[in-house]
C-alpha cells in the first residue's frame, strides 16, 4: 500500500491500498508529558513511545501504522504471524487448508472467548469479514478482500472462505492484515463504526492484551488478557503502556533519560544516527520491507517512441546512486534497493544490480541512450513530496537531481507539491517522472507486484503488458512453492530487463530503539511489520 493509509493514516495516509488479485482478475472479468505514567508502579510495567497516531481502534476504519500497533495487542486473527515468522500460522484457528481451488477452510479452536466473556465461534468470524467487506469503510482495509466472494459459518468450529479466483497463495498471508481481526458480533454494529470509546467499554476482541485504560493519542494502557489463546503466547511483560509524541524530540530525550523503555516508529535519521552512540540505549534493526521508488508516466515521459523512452528509464537506473542515498541521507537506516520486492521478502532477487549494477554507470547509461538515439542531455520533470514520506525527502531528491546531472546526460527540473494536490495530480498525467513511497500490507512478493504492474495498477502510470499479466496471475495461483518462486523471479527480470515501469531505490529497515535491560525487540522486528509487546520484557 502506498506510505500513507488516510486522512491521518500509518501517520500517514494510506487511502489508496494495494488492489491485489482481485483487481488483476477483475480487469479480465470485467506529547504529552515525559517520564512513567499508568500502572507500571509495581516495576514490572513498561512504557512504548511513538509519533504514530491511532486513527481507530475499530478495524473496518483503521489502516495505518499507529492503529496497526495497537490492533496488534488486543485483537485476536484466525491467522497470524510468530515473531520472527513471515509465514502465516494459525491463531484463533485450529488448522486451515483450501478443501477446494476456490474455498479456503478453517477449523477453529474450542471454548475461544472474547475479552468480554462472549464465546468467538466460527460465527465470530464470518461477522468480522462480512461486516468488513459491508461497511466498507474509505479509511479501511476493506479492498484487502478484494478476492473474498463470501464467508460461511457452517458450524461453530468451521468457516469457510470462498473466493472469486482459484487457488489464490496469497489469501492466508491477507488473513493476519489489518483486514483480518475478530470482532465479537453481540457488540459491534453489523453497519456502523464503533468509536474508540466504545471498543474500549466493550471488550470485544480476543488478543494476548486488553485495553486496561485509553486516552486517545496520549496514553494507553493495556494488560495482560489471560483467557488468549493463540500463537503469540502468554505476554512476558503484564502491564505495556503506549505513550505518543508530538515530536522525536521529547521522545529521544525521555529514551536517554530512561524514562522510556523503548521507541518505535518515527525517529529521524539524525536521532537514531546520534543514539547509536549512546552507550545507555540500543538500537536494533530488523527487515521492514518499505520502498521508495521513482514511477515514469509511461505517456508523458521523455522520448519520441516506446524504445526511447525505455533507454531514459535504464539510463537513470545506471545512475542513480542508492548506496550514496542510503549512507549520505538516511544514514543506514535505508539500504539499496534492486528489485520491486525489497530483500527479506520471501522471493526477492536483485535484477536491477545484475543488469544496471550495483554501482552507478555513466557509460551504460550513455549506451543505453545513444543505441536508442535518444539526444542528450535528457530533460526530465521530476516531482516529489516533501511532507508525506518524512522530512529527508527533499534531500533525498536534491541528490537525485545532483547525480543526474553530474553524469551529464541529464538535465532536471525538481519540483514538489503537498500531498493532497500531489496524490490528484499525479493521477491526472501532470507528472512525467514522480516519487512514491510503499508500505508492505502482508509479508508476501506479490503485495509488491500486482499492486505496481497488473492492470487498473495504483500507479496509474498507463503500464499494462500482457506477458507480465500472465505471470503476476501465474504465481499468484502456483500452489508448489518452488515452481512459484521461479516465476517469481522470472517476473522480477522481465521486469527489471524489458519494461522499468518503476526504478527501486531504496528499502526501509524497521527500526527501534531501547533501554540496554530491554529484551525481546529483535524478536518482533520482522517481515510481518507487526510490533509485538507480547515478546518484550526488562
Amino acid at each position: 500500500m502506498l506510505v500513507s493509509r488516510t486522512p491521518g493514516g500509518r501517520t500517514r495516509t494510506r487511502t489508496i491500498a494495494a488492489v491485489g488479485l482481485a483487481t488483476l482478475v477483475a480487469s479480465s472479468l470485467a506529547g504529552c508529558g515525559s517520564g512513567r505514567t499508568g500502572d507500571g508502579g509495581d516495576g514490572g510495567g513498561l512504557l512504548a513511545g511513538t509519533t504514530d497516531k491511532i486513527f481507530s481502534l475499530d478495524p473496518v476504519a483503521a489502516y495505518d501504522n499507529g492503529s496497526l500497533v495497537a490492533e496488534t495487542q488486543f485483537y485476536q486473527y484466525v491467522l497470524n504471524f510468530a515473531p520472527g515468522d513471515a509465514t502465516p500460522k494459525p491463531d484463533a484457528a485450529e488448522k486451515c487448508e483450501f478443501t477446494t481451488p476456490t474455498v479456503y477452510s478453517c477449523t477453529m479452536k474450542p471454548g475461544l472467548k472474547f475479552a468480554n466473556g462472549n464465546p468467538l465461534t466460527a460465527k465470530s468470524v464470518k461477522f468480522s469479514f462480512d461486516r468488513m467487506v459491508k461497511i466498507n469503510d474509505p479509511n479501511g482495509p476493506a479492498s484487502l478482500l478484494g478476492n473474498l466472494e463470501k464467508t460461511d459459518a457452517p458450524d461453530d468450529r468451521t468457516v469457510n472462505f470462498t473466493l472469486k479466483v482459484a487457488n489464490d497463495q496469497t489469501f492466508p498471508a491477507i488473513l493476519p492484515t489489518q483486514a483480518g481481526p475478530i470482532v465479537d458480533e453481540k457488540v459491534y454494529s453489523p453497519d456502523k463504526v464503533m468509536a474508540d470509546e466504545d471498543v474500549v467499554k466493550n471488550k470485544g476482541y480476543s488478543g494476548p492484551y486488553t485495553i486496561a485504560s485509553y486516552d486517545k493519542n496520549k496514553l494507553v494502557e493495556y494488560k495482560a488478557n489471560p483467557d488468549y489463546n493463540g500463537i503469540l503466547g502468554t505476554p512476558k511483560t503484564k502491564t505495556v503502556s503506549t505513550k505518543y509524541y508530538a515530536t522525536t524530540d521529547n521522545m529521544k530525550l525521555d529514551l536517554q533519560n530512561g524514562s522510556l523503555d523503548v521507541a518505535y516508529r518515527s525517529l529521524t535519521p539524525t536521532d537514531i544516527e546520534s543514539l547509536r552512540g549512546d552507550s545507555k540505549v540500543t538500537v536494533h534493526e530488523g527487515p521492514g520491507g518499505e520502498l521508495r521508488y521513482i514511477v515514469f508516466n509511461m505517456n508523458t515521459m521523455p522520448g519520441g517512441t516506446p524504445e526511447q523512452k525505455l533507454a531514459v528509464r535504464k539510463a537513470l537506473a545506471s545512475t542513480v546512486d542508492r548506496a550514496a542515498l542510503a549512507k549520505n541521507i538516511y544514514k543506514n537506516t535505508y539500504t539499496p534497493a534492486y528489485s520491486s520486492v525489497p530483500q527479506g521478502v520471501p522471493g526477492a532477487t536483485e535484477p536491477f544490480k545484475d543488469i544496471y549494477g550495483a554501482d552507478p554507470s555513466k557509460d551504460k547509461a550513455a549506451k543505453f541512450l545513444a543505441d536508442a538515439g535518444v539526444a542528450t542531455p535528457v530533460e526530465l520533470n521530476l516531482q516529489y513530496n516533501p511532507d508525506h514520506y518524512g522530512s529527508s525527502s527533499s534531500e533525498e531528491y536534491a541528490s537525485i537531481k545532483s547525480q543526474l546531472e553530474a553524469s551529464g546526460l541529464f538535465r532536471v527540473n525538481l519540483q514538489s507539491t503537498e500531498w493532497v494536490s500531489y496524490q490528484r495530480e499525479r493521477a491526472r498525467d501532470s507528472y512525467p517522472l514522480y516519487h512514491f513511497g510503499w508500505f508492505p500490507d502482508f509479508p508476501d512478493p506479490d503485495n509488491y507486484l500486482t499492486p505496481f504492474f497488473g492492470p487498473n495498477n495504483f500507479l496509474q502510470s498507463h503500464f499494462e503488458n500482457p506477458g507480465v499479466t500472465a505471470q503476476l496471475i501465474a504465481q499468484i495461483t502456483e500452489r508448489d512453492k518452488t515452481k512459484r518462486m521461479e516465476i517469481l523471479k522470472n517476473v522480477q527480470q522481465d521486469l527489471a530487463q524489458n519494461h522499468l515501469p518503476i526504478v527501486p531505490l531504496l528499502s526501509g529497515k524497521q527500526i527501534a530503539v531501547s533501554g540496554k535491560n530491554v529484551q525481546g525487540v529483535e524478536q518482533t522486528l520482522d517481515a510481518s511489520f507487526k510490533f509485538r509487546y507480547t515478546v518484550l520484557s526488562k
